[in-house]
């Protein structure tokens, strides 16, 4: 019987928390955190690029909107995760909900221009944040706790609380792109007309997923900030944007698992390179090339049967 493509990933994801690493422990985990928590935020845009067809070149907007969500509940001595959470992923619902309902009115590339021109929005008006370090940024006085406990205190706990939450991520788009919601958003990035004349609004639908997905990925900016013990107006910039871009379609967009394998690939490619030169992206570019060319189902196609 063939195990699911996901629960290998998980095994390797879990066997730090297992194994005696030593010297290396702190690293491993540090590293680990990284995967998992640009896993989160590379799930969030596959669930909208793979299964809606919406390209969003600014959804690392969201990013900066969870980052500095913790940043000011964090210079107002508010570090329980009870309140953190639910307010960061409030935070992304209303920025998504009207962004979204703009951004929707347009299709193909324009789309894509609207989405990256609201997150330069994000981007500016993070830095005018003078009570928060403006373009410097602001760093953290507390990592978010739970209650009077401190998961995220250690590399250990923080390294286990990110695998974990990504597992939820995981479990909740492979169920939302299986139900009826899933399907009608795969039908509409399909044929559009056809959807709206079964009485289904294509609107509403695509609305939904922005959200939810935005939502996601501002809880991957609240865990990178956790992760930094800092939040950046960088969060929100283009080319983090482009990242998750890169994340998704090296991973095999349309692929829920795909999209943790291309964060791994990502950060591991970004890791070993960065350990032979300073110039590292003259080398990375290349082997973008060479993997979008050889794999063009993604790394999730690996294996996988043709035909």
């Amino acid at each position: 019987m063939r195990l699911p493509p996901s629960v290998p990933i998980f095994l390797l994801l879990a066997m730090p928390l297992v194994l005696p690493l030593g010297a290396h422990a702190g690293y491993v985990f540090d590293l680990g955190a990284r995967i998992a928590i640009l896993g989160i935020a590379a799930l969030s845009l596959n669930f909208l690029l793979g299964a809606g067809g919406l390209v969003s070149f600014g959804h690392a907007a969201y990013l900066a909107i969870g980052a500095y969500g913790v940043a000011i509940l964090d210079a107002n001595a508010i570090h329980n995760a009870a309140v953190v959470v639910p307010v960061v992923l409030a935070a992304s619902l209303v920025f998504s909900l009207p962004t979204g309902a703009v951004a929707l009115r347009t299709r193909g590339v324009n789309f894509i221009m609207i989405t990256l021109a609201f997150s330069q929005m994000v981007y500016f008006a993070a830095g005018s944040l003078a009570d928060y370090g403006g373009d410097d940024g602001y760093t953290l006085t507390a990592r978010t706790t739970w209650f009077h406990a401190k998961p995220l205190a250690t590399p250990y706990g923080f390294y286990a609380t990110c695998v974990a939450l990504l597992l939820g991520c995981y479990l909740l788009c492979r169920a939302m792109v299986a139900s009826r919601f899933g399907r009608a958003l795969r039908a509409i990035r399909q044929d559009r007309q056809r959807v709206q004349g079964l009485g289904i609004n294509p609107f509403s639908i695509q609305l939904t997923a922005i959200a939810i997905g935005g939502m996601m990925a501002a809880l991957a900016g609240a865990l990178l900030a956790n992760a930094a013990e800092f939040a950046s107006p960088a969060y929100a910039a283009w080319q983090r944007s482009g990242d998750l871009l890169i994340m998704v379609i090296l991973g095999g967009a349309g692929s829920v698992h795909g999209a943790i394998l291309g964060a791994a690939a990502v950060v591991l490619a970004e890791e070993a390179l960065g350990s032979v030169t300073e110039h590292w992206r003259i080398l990375y570019g290349p082997l973008l090339v060479l993997a979008v060319i050889f794999f063009r189902g993604g790394l999730a196609g690996i294996g996988r049967p043709k035909g």
